[in-house]
């Protein structure tokens, strides 16, 4: 796998997914046996994966079968969740004390670890000694919104490889800078980004909003910055990662990057999706056998002009998503409960919309830009 890839692939079967992702990638190659690889989820509160926080325990089992039957066995799983919560209750409630006990991978508490002084162009971090003995370090951060950053992904998932002292300095320093610096003192061999259902806008769950796909990575940066367009995001909008893309981690350039999907958003299982049930927006959608993928760039977009208060304009419009308005034609629709409205498309399905948005699934970005300009 090459720094500028991409590798998604759709879907609700976590484990499968994974695997058919590390099957395309063959990170095992050119490995030795005996090097010691570390998995890092994010774990920072004790909560289950579906309540849209943690990492699904099912992508880290898939890692760890697959390297054990490539003959890796010096395998660990580390993380040291947010200050305020234990990392040991994580580990349970997560079921990570139970997936380790099944496949005989040791549990790191790094909020139990001591920490060595590493020293970044712009600061000295101190960073968790059993990160800093690793020889891989497979990073499987969760796609989410951030109430202070706006999304966490790859880059900020690194900050559980740290003190809590430092965790504590990161936020007094307003997060964005020490972030980008951190990039450059752990590298990231391979990254493997839970975009099942992540929370719309808190990193403690709550909120799931259901994506439906996996992504692989080399390149923190990138993977981020393709992460932000999903979301809604502009680059601007979340600093660290231009800044880590200037300290030399890596490109923040998508449109250099090589994307791959290895099925289709339409060959994956129509999902009930659980989007934030008391936005006004949620009223204005006409669902028929929509995809995740698809409804969750909707969400994530609407709820982007929602925060800014810049949806007013909107609230007349009807936005028809799924696969039952294939060949649908009209500038309106009879909607059963709001009668007669401008009906917008999402999606290459509604192509026959007077107005559609194309893709499959579009990004979260793109829909906005659009919703953006419409009078």
């Amino acid at each position: 796998m090459q720094n500028n890839e991409l590798i998604i692939c759709y879907g609700d079967q976590p484990q499968s997914m994974t695997r058919r992702l590390l099957e395309q990638i063959k990170p095992e190659q050119g490995l030795d046996h005996n090097a010691k690889i570390g998995i890092k989820p994010n774990l920072v509160v004790p909560s289950p994966a579906e309540d849209g926080a943690t990492t699904h325990p099912e992508i880290v089992e898939a890692i760890v079968l697959y390297f054990q039957e490539h003959g890796c066995r010096n395998l660990v799983i580390l993380e040291g969740s947010w200050v305020g919560s234990k990392t040991s209750h994580a580990f349970k409630r997560c079921g990570y004390q139970a997936l380790a006990k099944k496949l005989n991978v040791p549990l790191i508490d790094l909020q139990e670890d001591d920490s060595v002084p590493l020293a970044a162009e712009c600061m000295t971090v101190q960073v968790c000694s059993q990160v800093t003995g690793l020889d891989v370090l497979i990073n499987v951060p969760v796609l989410k919104g951030h109430c202070q950053t706006g999304m966490t992904c790859a880059l900020k998932n690194m900050k559980g490889c740290i003190t809590n002292r430092e965790k504590r300095r990161f936020h007094s320093m307003g997060l964005h800078m020490p972030i980008a610096a951190l990039s450059t003192l752990i590298r990231q061999d391979l990254i493997i980004i839970d975009g099942l259902c992540g929370d719309l806008t808190f990193e403690e769950g709550g909120h799931p909003v259901a994506m439906n796909r996996i992504i692989a990575a080399k390149d923190p940066v990138l993977a981020d910055s393709y992460a932000a367009q999903l979301l809604g995001f502009d680059l601007s909008d979340v600093p660290y990662i231009q800044m880590a893309e200037k300290m030399g981690t890596g490109s923040a350039d998508v449109s250099q990057a090589l994307v791959t999907e290895l099925n289709h958003d339409q060959e994956t299982p129509v999902c009930q999706p659980k989007p934030l049930r008391d936005r006004p927006y949620v009223r204005q959608i006409e669902e028929d056998q929509a995809c995740s993928a698809c409804y969750g760039s909707l969400i994530h977009a609407l709820e982007r002009l929602y925060e800014r208060g810049a949806d007013t304009h909107l609230r007349q419009t009807q936005f028809l998503i799924g696969q039952g308005f294939k060949g649908k034609p009209g500038a309106s629709y009879q909607n059963r409960q709001h009668g007669k409205q401008q009906a917008l498309g999402i999606g290459a399905c509604t192509a026959g919309c007077k107005q559609f948005i194309p893709g499959c699934p579009p990004k979260a970005k793109e829909i906005l830009a659009f919703l953006s300009k419409l009078d």
